[in-house]
């Protein structure tokens, strides 16, 4: 029995047809709403991405990392573990840092995960040492990274007045902003109180410099004194012991008892040098060579990026014209966030435009009518207000992936209008009044139109349930496209037919009459095609499954990649020294480095941080690191070559240079606002268990093997950067013998070597540390450790000298030490060369190591980008595999029959062929948007075979037999299967070629759209109608 489709929609078009003026209002009603709805959209660079983690910091500097571990890290990674639905816990130590991470399932509400988490870590501050700074817990939000970033600058003001202004002045104006967050302030100086105690002079008065801690900790108090009640009145007491002025502290009087048990005072500058100082520089920052601080903007979460930087460029500007901010200041922008999201929305929407400008250009090449062609495209602005609507209800912003969802779909947008507005004319052309050709046409594809768009809908719905990062990427894509493609079905099922009925059939022009004839004779030469072929049509399936047995390996063993590299123009070069080298070596070996750099012409600025990173507020020291963040020109001002390339043929330059004992890597930074994986580079292994040494010895084993893989470059591992540790080991029984602890001498060791902040003075509303530590002369080598003196806290106190209850020690320590699932762990990682996909080195990696000989208790494992790639496969087939079962239930619940729908979904598996050219020629790896692109195109690549089908259908049901039908339908129906593709395909032209900055994420899902498009025409004209035929042969 033959099949066609309900004729679903057949309702909605006949009113439309009799209430043309209804349906135009409604029309102008939606579009104005729309407009309104579109300038209250929000713009990002992505959608809002919270990831299921929380991590815990603590700061104690100057602590050695093996101390960090054991005193800090396994402390909260036992609270933390117990964290409710808590799935992972990782950490890394280094030295007076100690960082935590909690994972989580995709879905979690993070926020309750941050408070239970909170309390957790609440209880284990009570096993954490007194020492450290406040624990910092928050969420892993990509919107708590800076917007922008500015260097402040002067040639007039020294360190500390300039850190100081920005502080006190600049960042709180900037705070008043609506929509900052956060203004943080990094690097300068900052002023402090240094007290550098003559450790003779301060024995030979009986006292250690624990004595002076313990005095200067009690003495600058204020305590509450309770209250004075009187007859009528209340007065609160307070006792005031705070130091107002510098001259309090020099002055402050040491009880000293002689050996005769004398007492007298002595005032503490006696014995001490009280320096109005700054903190020691163990940072230096700079833009182009020019010191400064750095200052970083945070917006809110739901703020609009671009909004924010602008208002806070309008602010500077505004202060630096009232004269608040001084002459002698320069404030430069060095990471400016708006400016790429600026630039990648506006390749974004001139994408859309040249490809809603292209399509209509094919629209009317074919209908050779302004007025048909404009009915036509007016699908395009009101199915984007209608998204936009929907955007605003939803809570979704402008981003790359909702603006690329609509810059996709704008030739897919006039898919379902050319279909009805072209059926409507055909009908015009065989002689029928205008409203009874609207009638006719409108009732023969009404069902087609709406089973396309279903199929289409259907396809692509299995994202909107996935979690992962995934999901969470590309939902908003898939739902901006979904609404879009939906509002285009009500068009062309409501004002298309209301417009078109009013519309008569025009005298053809001359352009009309040259493509009319061009259609007949394509229609008549393809006709006479398919009525020879189709009395063969298993050779056709054969010749097409031959087809597909070719080219689905080499789309199996495709390169393959998670995510598409977005070129911004930066790139990071990290530089590490030897251990022992200090700030002031390793910044002349910096400005060396840097002068490289000045010299290449691509280069903009450099952004230079030596002897550690800040980030924020938050500064972490190591004096034999550095970091350049280098922005390059515009990829038009440097020869238009990308910045991968522009790093390896840097990088040779770097490497040519041989200095010793210094490692420099280049890489380009990842995708903003998106972590795809725990290591920031390309490739990693981990390897875990019990022992260090075991652990370092794999780890340099693996390393070796890993050198002669190709594509793999900058190898190193966790455990091969050491630090040179000062082991002070302490007899506990001598000690003990003095009355003195393990922390007596810790706190002696920890005053002699750096000093340790004991209080703070209060000045201008300011608080100012005070630094209490030996004189930095009488502390040079371990030698002069040796020799600091305390006193024993027995009677009568003697002095005792650290050597005679401890030993000292250099010993080589690791500088991190990393930890999974609280057992130690060392990480192996590498960048990839460029032009090269992870999927490469994966199998050349592991058949490297695969004859290693792994002791037991210890094991190697994939991370990082490695994990994800695999889980993204996975997921892929999953998501392929459900898209087409869900399109075969639309078109089965449709037809009522299940012979049609399966003629249709045979023929999706065979757009892998186009796909697979389309790589070739672009030379793109496999990606999530190539599996996405894929996806969708299960849902697309029906609705040139369902509108086929149908028509087959139609001359079935007007008694034709299976082969006369067939050959019938295909000539009448060329063209508009003709127009939908064209129109889809150059409709993505311009994301497929990936012009401009933000394309490189979406290219890949257009180049798999339209290359599978293509092929998958010439399957719906030639296979379609062979396999219709095959399953209908008893009526043959």
């Amino acid at each position: 029995m033959k099949r066609t489709p309900r004729n679903i929609g057949g309702g909605l078009a006949t009113w439309s047809i009799r209430h043309p003026i209804g349906v135009v209002m409604i029309t102008l009603a939606v579009m104005v709403i729309g407009l309104f709805a579109l300038e209250r959209l929000n713009i990002d660079l992505l959608p809002h991405i919270i990831y299921p983690d929380i991590r815990v910091r603590i700061l104690d500097p100057g602590v050695p990392a093996k101390i960090m571990e054991d005193e800090i890290t396994r402390q909260l990674e036992e609270q933390l573990a117990i964290t409710e639905d808590a799935i992972h816990v990782e950490s890394q130590t280094s030295e007076g840092n100690s960082s935590v991470s909690l994972s989580f399932e995709y879905g979690k509400d993070i926020d309750i995960a941050l408070r239970d988490a909170s309390t957790r870590l609440d209880r284990a501050k009570r096993f954490l040492p007194d020492s450290i700074d406040p624990p910092i817990i928050y969420k892993r939000d990509p919107s708590q990274r800076p917007v922008a970033e500015y260097i402040v600058s002067s040639r007039l003001r020294n360190p500390v007045e300039l850190r100081s202004w920005v502080d006190y002045n600049l960042s709180k104006w900037l705070l008043n902003i609506p929509g900052v967050a956060a203004a943080e302030v990094g690097g300068g100086l900052i002023r402090e109180i240094q007290i550098e105690i003559d450790q003779n002079r301060l024995s030979g008065l009986g006292l250690d410099i624990l004595d002076i801690a313990d005095v200067l900790e009690t003495a600058n108090r204020e305590i509450p004194s309770g209250r004075l009640i009187m007859a009528d009145t209340e007065i609160s007491g307070r006792t005031s012991g705070r130091f107002k002025q510098v001259d309090e502290i020099i002055n402050m009087p040491l009880l000293v008892t002689s050996e005769q048990g004398e007492q007298r005072t002595v005032p503490l500058g006696e014995i001490a040098q009280i320096i109005d100082g700054t903190e020691d520089e163990r940072l230096k920052i700079r833009l182009n060579g020019l010191p400064g601080i750095k200052l970083s903007i945070q917006k809110q979460p739901q703020a609009n990026t671009v909004t924010v930087v602008d208002l806070v460029n309008a602010q500077l500007e505004e202060l630096s014209g009232n004269g608040l901010i001084p002459e002698d200041i320069q404030i430069h922008i060095v990471d400016d966030q708006a400016r790429y999201v600026r630039r990648s929305l506006d390749n974004a929407l001139s994408a859309a435009a040249s490809g809603a400008t292209l399509a209509m250009l094919v629209v009317f090449i074919f209908l050779g009518s302004i007025r048909r062609t404009l009915i036509i495209g007016s699908a395009i602005p009101i199915a984007i207000l209608v998204t936009c609507i929907l955007m605003a209800v939803s809570g979704l912003t402008l981003n790359i992936m909702t603006l690329g969802g609509l810059a996709l779909g704008i030739g897919m947008l006039v898919d379902s209008t050319i279909v009805m507005l072209e059926n409507i004319y055909r009908h015009q052309r065989l002689g029928e009044q205008q409203e009874q050709a609207s009638h006719d046409a409108a009732a023969e594809v009404n069902s087609a139109i709406v089973a396309s768009t279903s199929t289409n809908l259907a396809a692509v719905l299995p994202f909107l349930f996935i979690s992962g990062l995934v999901g969470l990427l590309f939902q908003e894509l898939i739902l901006t496209i979904s609404a879009a493609i939906l509002a285009s079905m009500l068009v062309a099922l409501t004002l298309i037919p209301a417009l078109a009925g009013r519309i008569p059939a025009s005298r053809e022009g001359m352009m009309r009459r040259g493509v009319n004839r061009v259609m007949t004779a394509l229609e008549n030469g393809y006709s006479r095609t398919i009525g020879v072929l189709i009395r063969f049509p298993w050779l056709i399936v054969l010749a097409f499954i031959i087809g597909l047995a070719t080219v689905l390996p080499r789309l199996l063993d495709a390169k393959q990649i998670f995510l598409p590299n977005m070129d911004e123009g930066q790139v990071y070069l990290s530089i590490e020294a030897d251990k022992g080298v200090n700030v002031e070596s390793m910044n002349d070996l910096t400005q060396r480095i840097e002068a490289i750099m000045y010299q290449q012409p691509e280069v903009d600025t450099l952004f230079t941080t030596v002897g550690g990173h800040v980030f924020g507020s938050s500064q972490h020291e190591s004096a034999n690191r550095s970091s350049i963040k280098i922005q390059l020109k515009p990829r038009d001002q440097r020869g238009n070559i990308s910045s991968r390339a522009w790093i390896a043929k840097t990088q040779k330059l770097l490497n040519d240079e041989q200095i010793a004992g210094v490692k420099m890597r280049m890489s380009a930074p990842g995708i903003r606002g998106i972590r795809i994986s725990s290591s920031d580079d390309d490739f990693a292994l981990r390897i875990n268990g019990p022992n260090l040494t075991v652990l370092e010895n794999l780890a340099e084993a693996v390393k070796n093997r890993l050198q002669t893989v190709q594509g793999l470059r900058n190898l190193q591992h966790t455990a091969e950067s050491k630090n040179q540790e000062l082991s002070i080991n302490v007899d506990r029984q001598r000690a003990a013998a003095y009355g003195l602890t393990i922390e007596d001498v810790g706190q002696a060791v920890r005053f002699a070597l750096q000093g340790s902040e004991v209080t703070d003075f209060i000045a201008n509303d300011r608080s100012i540390n005070i630094l209490l530590r030996l004189k930095r002369e009488d502390i040079d080598t371990p030698s002069d450790i040796e020799n600091v003196i305390l006193f024993s806290k027995n009677t009568p106190r003697v002095p005792v000298r650290l050597s005679d209850i401890a030993s000292l020690e250099l010993i080589p320590t690791p500088s991190a030490i990393m930890r999974d699932k609280q057992q130690r762990i060392v990480e192996i990682s590498a960048l990839l060369a460029e032009d090269t996909a992870l999927s490469e080195v994966i199998d050349r990696a592991m058949a490297a190591i695969s004859d290693l000989e792994v002791p037991k208790g210890y094991s190697i494992y994939e991370s990082g980008n490695l994990e994800t790639l695999k889980e993204g496969k996975s997921l892929s087939y999953q998501l392929l595999g459900l898209a087409l079962f869900l399109v075969f239930v639309v078109m089965a619940v449709q037809y009522e029959s299940l012979r049609n729908p399966l003629v249709i979904i045979l023929s999706v598996p065979f757009a892998v062929i186009g796909v697979v050219i389309g790589m070739e020629i672009t030379d793109l790896p496999l990606s999530m948007p190539t599996w996405l692109g894929l996806i969708m195109l299960a849902g697309i690549v029906v609705n040139n075979a369902i509108v086929l089908v149908e028509y087959i259908e139609i001359q079935r049901n007007r008694d034709l037999a299976v082969i006369p039908a067939i050959i019938e339908a295909a000539r009448l129906r060329l063209r508009p299967i003709l127009m939908t593709t064209l129109t889809t395909v150059v409709g993505m032209l311009p994301l497929a070629f990936a012009i401009g900055e933000g394309s490189e994420m979406l290219q890949p899902l257009a180049v798999t759209i339209v290359s599978g498009l293509l092929f998958s025409t010439l399957v719906s004209l030639l296979l379609v109608p062979a396999v219709y035929s095959i399953f209908s042969f008893k009526n043959r």
